[in-house]
């Protein structure tokens, strides 16, 4: 419970009362559950990421109907996160979860700032080839490594950055 408080604090210490802050708080709620299940079982359930769907897609459109900001940057943005992750995926070095949250935290990503979705991949690609790097040198070579973690800490970077 503790860093769910954290979490949201920061978002609205962060964001201010903005209807983008509700993306946020779903991250919050969902962060720690969705870092201790990957790390544990390599798996983000569609049970925790789905439902984030419609909420962060409501955080959108608020935002842009609040702040005039064009929802259509941010939604194309999001796909482009789904995309490049889909291609990783098809290729073989990601899990499908993995591409189901992407959408969604590049969307936020991209509501936080503009270009926002590309900044949370280089940041995610960065922490997770930090991560890579130690798990390899514990592990060796062949070791499987949870991708959620990077990709959620990426977007709580993003916003911190913004």
């Amino acid at each position: 419970m503790l860093p769910v408080l954290g979490l949201l604090a920061v978002a609205v210490a962060l964001l201010g009362p903005q209807p983008a802050v509700l993306g946020f708080a779903w991250l919050a709620i969902v962060t720690p559950r969705l870092v201790a299940i990957d790390l544990a079982e390599h798996r983000l359930p569609d049970a925790i990421v789905l439902p984030g769907y419609p909420v962060v897609l409501a955080a959108v459109l608020l935002q842009s109907w609040v702040s005039g900001i064009e929802p259509m940057g941010v939604v194309l943005g999001a796909v482009a996160c789904g995309l490049v992750f889909l291609l990783l995926h098809v290729a073989g070095g990601m899990g499908f979860g993995d591409v189901k949250l992407a959408p969604l935290l590049g969307a936020l990503a991209a509501l936080a700032v503009p270009r926002g979705a590309l900044l949370w991949i280089v940041l995610t690609f960065l922490v997770g080839g930090a991560a890579a790097a130690v798990v390899l040198v514990r592990r060796g070579t062949g070791a499987r490594m949870p991708f959620g973690p990077p990709m959620l800490a990426g977007a709580w970077a993003v916003l911190v950055l913004a």
